[in-house]
């Protein structure tokens, strides 16, 4: 009995001109469609968080929309946290992989108490040459009293003129928008940043209007460092203590 073998109908134009067989009851599923469908969902897209600096008060905002593809899985994620003492942190991109970055980036502030700048050289350097976090595909926005930084898997640590920076797909739209509101009277860096991500939200799809806020002040970082100076501050004993001692 002889078999006659079918020509196959996949174009070779597809991924790397690999075929792709996928079984189904009653046939196969056209390779076309499975290439669509591995493009879709493999796709990971971004977020938008933006950090404002204005009058001493630092704003860092974010919005909770994740999405894989063409999907919304999650519209009230917590992308802006807080670590360490009064240091604020977002991420945009693969959240496994922001996670991991987050814990590298606490224990170089763990090494490095109050150097946000050295724990953000430290933790670039080392997710450039690592061969594990070489592959983690994440965009952090940190942020202090004093300082901010966006920090890539390039290598780059990137520092605002203006104090004010966004990351993620609707970075741009908000980060304009942002710059715009700055120069206005009266609008604190809490008002402008929650504006600028509702532009933002407006214009970008895989950005949503359910977002989240955290602030620092420079006033309570000042109050700190006084309490702290006093706490280790000993008043000198004077001279006549010392000689009713002696006696």
């Amino acid at each position: 009995v002889k078999i006659k073998k079918r020509r196959s109908t996949i174009p070779s134009s597809d991924i790397n001109k690999k075929p792709v067989i996928t079984m189904m009851r009653g046939g196969m599923m056209n390779r076309s469609y499975v290439v669509s469908m591995v493009r879709s969902f493999g796709t990971m897209h971004g977020t938008t968080i933006l950090c404002v600096r204005k009058n001493g008060r630092v704003a860092m905002i974010g919005d909770g929309m994740v999405s894989m593809g063409s999907i919304t899985v999650k519209h009230n994620a917590k992308k802006v946290r807080r670590i360490g003492d009064g240091v604020l942190v977002g991420f945009a991109g693969s959240t496994a992989d922001a996670f991991t970055l987050l814990e590298r980036l606490e224990r170089k502030l763990e090494e490095h108490p109050g150097q946000l700048m050295r724990a953000a050289v430290d933790l670039a350097k080392a997710w450039r040459t690592d061969k594990y976090l070489r592959r983690l595909e994440a965009t952090l926005l940190v942020a202090d009293h004093s300082l901010t930084f966006e920090i890539t898997g390039n290598g780059d640590v990137l520092e605002p003129s203006d104090g004010v920076m966004g990351i993620g797909s609707g970075g741009p739209y908000a980060l304009a928008a942002a710059r715009a509101l700055k120069d206005i009277d009266g609008l604190d860096a809490d008002t402008i940043a929650t504006k600028a991500l509702a532009i933002a939200a407006d214009m970008c799809v895989y950005t949503n209007h359910n977002t989240i806020i955290e602030t620092l002040d420079q006033s309570d970082a000042n109050s700190s460092q006084d309490s702290s100076s006093t706490l280790n501050v000993t008043p000198p004993s004077s001279p006549s203590s010392e000689k009713e001692q002696g006696k």
